[in-house]
């Protein structure tokens, strides 16, 4: 995926013209245009059949290469303050903007009450802090790999990436460079599948464009222009003074290299599947080293999830002001917990829905109007999920900064 001169020689440039014409095919099409659903899928499906293993060696790898340096504290500490950090503060814009903007006043209830739901009631229960702990220690690694259970894998892998980074010299030497080895050839694997990315992402946008749902879109419309407004300051805001203050590398630079990352995440709408590009992007072209990227994005593709973080105190306003519910300090501090605090469990907790749900019980938020959003979750989803692949990048571009 070199670099070429003209704007067809450049994957990222030809990405972005699939993408647009995507979106003009579904909305001609409408919903005909699910007939492009299963080439979007098959595209994605050749992503994620790499991504779990890529994931457990770039884990074991990194953490195998840091983990006796003497700055090896220091990036465990950095990468996860900053995950949190940033979080938090993402959860905050998205409450702040939501009192300001009132995206939730104005939509007559009787027009909509025909969609509200009661399934989603008994679904909002986080576990517990014990049985959180319990669920990230794997019974079976193996069963974990196979399972896909990214947490369980994560914690594994750390541990054995630390493990190896105790032994001697020379076999530390021969297992991180067999390690570097199966990485590259996986990575190599993603960066092909890469080359059918622009068919890939045709045809996604162009499903999604043609089934997400106008009309829902235009009930909910204030939300979501409010939306892009807070994801728009977090990223060129948020990130861009962090990278300023904390990073080696311009915001300017950063987000001229970044695009391809976000063009990707914008049509898969998955953080994994992003993975092998946005590793790609931050060794190639943002000079952040193998060992840093392959120990922080993957941390960062499971439990950073800014954008998902406003999309829920958002969400939180939004119902709250339907409801004509008043939210005092403690649902703001509630929504605030559980939005930080329960990203970094999302990954090993099936169905989407979930956490949104708890965040709504949180504040004592009626849950029976989420099908309202759910009609159009994929415009939303793919949104975010661009947010999040741009804050793990900006976390292992200030990182790398820390290594000795």
């Amino acid at each position: 995926m070199k670099k070429g001169k003209g704007l067809f020689k450049n994957l990222g440039n030809i990405i972005i013209v699939a993408m647009l014409l995507g979106i003009i095919v579904g909305a001609i099409m409408g919903e005909n245009a699910g007939i492009f659903r299963p080439v979007g899928d098959l595209f994605v499906q050749l992503i994620r059949m790499v991504v779990i293993p890529l994931v457990a060696v770039s884990i074991i790898s990194g953490a195998a290469s840091i983990g006796n340096g003497k700055s090896a504290g220091k990036i465990g500490i950095v990468t996860f303050v900053y995950y949190l950090g940033t979080t938090a503060i993402a959860v905050i814009l998205g409450l702040v903007a939501g009192e300001l903007f009132k995206p939730g006043i104005g939509i007559p209830l009787e027009s909509i009450n025909a969609m509200f739901s009661n399934e989603y009631i008994d679904q909002g229960v986080l576990p517990t802090f014990w049985e959180t702990l319990i669920g990230i220690v794997p019974a079976n690694p193996i069963k974990s790999l196979v399972d896909g259970n990214i947490l369980q894998i994560l914690f594994f892998s750390l541990f054995l990436g630390f493990g190896i980074s105790s032994l001697k010299e020379d076999r530390k030497a021969y297992l991180i460079n067999f390690l570097d080895a199966l990485n590259d050839a996986l990575v190599f694997i993603i960066l092909r599948i890469m080359y059918i990315a622009p068919i890939g992402v045709f045809a996604l946008m162009a499903d999604a464009t043609g089934t997400f749902g106008f009309s829902i879109l235009a009930l909910v419309l204030k939300l979501f222009i409010v939306y892009v407004i807070v994801l728009i300051i977090h990223t060129f805001g948020v990130y861009a003074l962090a990278l300023k203050l904390f990073s080696k590398i311009s915001p300017l630079k950063f987000f001229k290299k970044i695009y391809k990352v976000q063009v990707v995440a914008l049509s898969t709408a998955s953080s994994m599947a992003t993975l092998g590009v946005n590793m790609e992007t931050c060794e190639e072209d943002l000079g952040v080293s193998k060992e840093t990227a392959g120990f922080v994005l993957p941390l960062g593709a499971t439990i950073n999830m800014d954008g998902n973080a406003i999309y829920y105190a958002l969400a939180a306003c939004f119902f709250a002001q339907l409801f004509g519910i008043e939210l005092g300090m403690s649902a703001y501090i509630a929504i605030i917990i559980t939005a930080t605090i329960g990203s970094i469990g999302q990954a090993g907790v099936p169905g989407p829905s979930l956490l949104v749900v708890a965040v709504l019980l949180a504040a004592n938020i009626p849950v029976i109007g989420l099908p309202l959003l759910f009609g159009v979750d994929r415009l939303f989803d793919m949104l975010r999920t661009a947010v999040n692949v741009t804050g793990d990048a900006s976390c292992a571009v200030i990182v790398d900064k820390f290594r000795d």
